[in-house]
């Protein structure tokens, strides 16, 4: 799963002479939080709502909406903007865009091709779609959750245990625990749950959580 396939694609951008207030209007109208700041086609800055928020009076102020309206026009976006910018190139994989966005704890990303044009943007709420979407959380799965030992062959054998009984895995996902141990998340179709249930404690494996998710 790659970026280029997840982010809105053709953002808006501006440039770091358009004035705050009609960046503020375009944010506004399209619904979203983040614009790439772009001049002679290179990405040099990346501007969002808290930006705008930090100069904008305060709603308890006595300007009247001209006035207010007319000290944003005064201000240009390289004034406020982040200059220093993080950036994601769209062939990057989901997870890489993640893990970015989690180290600098920041919740968009403006998205550069291989020469550096700014091609989409791409947020913490693509990555969580993202993760519903790997899941199939919204197709009604069931999940099977596993706590076993860190050992060679463990997912060959559950697989089998699948295969013997004519399912599919849907998604499986492990996860380190303490003590040398992990969790195994399986989802899939499983009419029978009791029936796959025994077949997997058969094999000396421990079952700590079954749920049927959307």
């Amino acid at each position: 799963m790659f970026v280029a396939n997840r982010m809105a694609k053709n953002p808006v951008t501006v440039t770091p002479d358009t004035p705050v207030d009609e960046a503020a209007s375009a944010m506004k109208k399209g619904h979203f939080r983040r614009l790439p700041v772009v001049e002679n086609g290179k990405l040099v800055g990346f501007l969002s709502d808290k930006d705008i928020m930090r100069v904008a009076p305060s709603p308890a102020t006595t300007l009247s909406r001209y006035e207010a309206r007319s000290l944003l026009a005064k201000l240009k976006i390289r004034d406020i903007m982040s200059k220093e910018v993080i950036s994601v190139n769209e062939d990057a994989t989901i997870e890489e865009a993640a893990l970015i966005m989690y180290n600098h704890k920041i919740g968009g990303l403006p998205v550069v091709s291989s020469v550096g044009a700014v091609v989409g943007v791409i947020t913490e709420t693509d990555i969580f779609k993202t993760f519903v979407d790997v899941m199939g959380l919204q197709e009604g799965k069931t999940r099977l959750t596993l706590l076993v030992d860190n050992k060679v062959g463990v997912v060959y054998d559950i697989a089998g245990i699948f295969t013997e009984c004519g399912l599919s895995i849907d998604s499986l996902v492990t996860c380190r625990q303490p003590y040398g141990k992990y969790e195994i998340v399986v989802r899939g179709n499983i009419p029978n749950v009791d029936e796959i249930s025994e077949k997997i404690k058969a094999k000396g494996y421990e079952i700590i959580h079954t749920a049927r998710i959307g």
